[in-house]
């Protein structure tokens, strides 16, 4: 999207969620002279920022940005954009308490990973509800102190529909934090960045390490690619027509086939492990949000990510046993019945090698 944030909006922006993406987005927006206010329920967040300012590191910098941060949405005010910047399990509740603070003709955003935009858009209608695909990562490695930990932008859509102007202003105001692009498929999008996160995030969720040395490992890899073929498969039931995932991904040629699946190595194979070591390495320092949020005692976003491949499989016959075993493993993590190592990855690989085999078969 040509253009850029040479100027602050004139807007008023509520931005929910002063976590690793939250954080980092209100200091770039502040940063900028943007009129942007957090809301967080981290009174230790709350605190950092209001006596130090919005920290941040990465890409070889470190600085601080004084920004309004508030412990609840600010009553009696109104704001143009909310931008739901909270972990999936917590954004209906977010958006419940921003909709009373939403302006006349605001709209909307959802940050979040996984199908959150229709789950938004029976809360707050879908025209004034917006999707915005996070292309980069980030982490808090203490309250208010936020680590950018790969370059990228957003991607940009309604659900139904060609982007409109006030999709073309939140681009406008985004350019801030990095560049964006405008699609007029943002299911293909999103269902891409699922299958992303699927593997991405549960792989570094179960495994506990960033996922740069992950993905050097060709068992973990090669789980990576039966998420994602199984990921194709649903959202080809669905009707969706993918999109490249940063323009390079291209999930329907990396989806296993039965051919790949029953050779040891092959040219194609070899290519598609190439493929998805070089993508690892770009998000090498990316550390998974799930991960973090059972750190903390929090529900993590399972259901959001592998759960929406269980259940969207389910409702067309189809069965996904890797995604499953997944969504099983990282929930025995929640309870505490195991922990993050490459000891339970190794074993997810190895129980989920008879259901490999049958696919292969069938």
């Amino acid at each position: 999207m040509s253009g850029g944030s040479g100027g602050a909006s004139a807007r008023r922006v509520l931005v929910v969620g002063a976590g690793a993406i939250g954080g980092t987005v209100s200091a770039c927006l502040a940063a900028v002279g943007a009129d942007v206010t957090a809301v967080t329920t981290n009174e230790e967040i709350h605190r950092a920022v209001s006596e130090r300012g919005f920290r941040t590191a990465g890409e070889g910098t470190r600085r601080a940005v004084r920004g309004r941060i508030e412990l609840g949405v600010p009553a009696g005010e109104r704001f143009d954009i909310v931008l739901l910047a909270t972990q999936p399990p917590q954004v209906e509740d977010a958006a419940r308490a921003a909709l009373g603070a939403l302006a006349d003709g605001g709209i909307v955003v959802c940050f979040q990973n996984g199908l959150c935009e229709s789950r938004i858009a029976r809360i707050a209608g879908g025209e004034r509800t917006v999707g915005a695909i996070v292309a980069w990562g980030a982490s808090m490695p203490e309250p208010g102190l936020y680590d950018r930990t790969s370059a990228g932008g957003f991607t940009l859509g309604r659900l139904n529909g060609e982007p409109d102007d006030r999709v073309r202003e939140l681009g406008a105001l985004l350019e801030a934090v990095g560049p964006v692009e405008l699609t007029s498929n943002l299911l293909g999008a999103r269902w891409s960045k699922l299958a992303l996160n699927c593997a991405v995030s549960s792989l570094g969720t179960i495994g506990g390490e960033r996922l740069g040395p992950l993905v050097r490992v060709r068992r973990y890899r090669r789980v990576a690619l039966e998420i994602f073929t199984e990921v194709v498969e649903v959202a080809r039931a669905e009707g969706v027509a993918l999109e490249k995932v940063a323009g390079t991904l291209d999930l329907d040629w990396i989806a296993l086939s039965a051919a790949d699946r029953a050779a040891g190595a092959s040219a194609a194979l070899t290519a598609k492990h190439a493929l998805l070591l070089a993508v690892g390495l770009r998000y090498r320092r990316l550390r998974s949000s799930m991960l973090s949020a059972i750190e903390r005692g929090r529900v993590p976003a399972i259901d959001f990510l592998n759960g929406e491949i269980v259940t969207h499989g389910a409702r067309h016959g189809l069965t996904v046993p890797v995604n499953a075993a997944v969504v099983e493993t990282v929930r025995a993590l929640a309870r505490g019945d195991e922990r993050p190592s490459r000891a339970l990855l190794d074993r997810l690989y190895e129980s989920t090698r008879p259901q490999r085999a049958d696919a292969s078969r069938g």
